[in-house]
């Protein structure tokens, strides 16, 4: 039964810091809700960063197609 404890014991104290982590979150009115201007900007920065990965793959295929065909 001790070592049963000594093993529940660290699940126990995870579940009591999700606990009070939960009843702060539910009393807090503040949601911390993302405004749509932060959104369209993380949008936009993603796909600035695809197409530049794109233009990066591309040229490089480009570069290198004939090398890679002969393997």
């Amino acid at each position: 039964m001790r070592n049963k404890l000594r093993e529940i014991a660290p699940l126990m104290v995870v579940l009591e810091a999700l606990n009070e982590r939960l009843r702060d979150v539910r009393n807090n009115d503040d949601r911390g809700d993302v405004s749509i201007s932060t959104v369209i900007i993380w949008v936009a920065v993603i796909g600035v960063a695809v197409g530049i990965a794109t233009i990066i793959g591309v040229t490089l295929y480009n570069k290198y197609s004939a090398q890679l065909t002969g393997l």
